[in-house]
């Protein structure tokens, strides 16, 4: 999913829009090696070295990639969706964003 990741983090550089990704690899070094050799600019929070770590396990993450898609606020509006499903919801939200201004 990096390509896509990539491009929808530089179609929306100018939104409030933050992807943010959780790292599950035994290590943070084996993150490193795959964020250069994927080009990953976004934020990445390491989960302990462990698939049950604190952040999958509070987010009840059974299954990766997990995509929770959440709003302004903080609630997950979305979740488990990919390519064009992803950036549509994405791009809904920012569109209601705009329009509580």
């Amino acid at each position: 999913m990096y390509p896509h990741e990539r491009s929808l983090v530089e179609r929306l550089k100018d939104e409030k829009f933050t992807l943010l990704g959780i790292d599950s690899d035994k290590t943070p070094e084996i993150y490193a090696d795959a964020a250069k050799r994927e080009k990953i600019t976004w934020p990445v929070m390491f989960d302990g070295g462990s698939v049950h770590g604190p952040i999958a396990t509070q987010w009840q993450v059974t299954g990766w990639p997990t995509i929770y898609v959440l709003d302004s606020k903080g609630v997950i509006r979305f979740k488990g969706l990919r390519d064009k499903l992803l950036e549509e919801a994405v791009d809904e939200l920012l569109a209601e964003m705009k329009k509580e201004k």
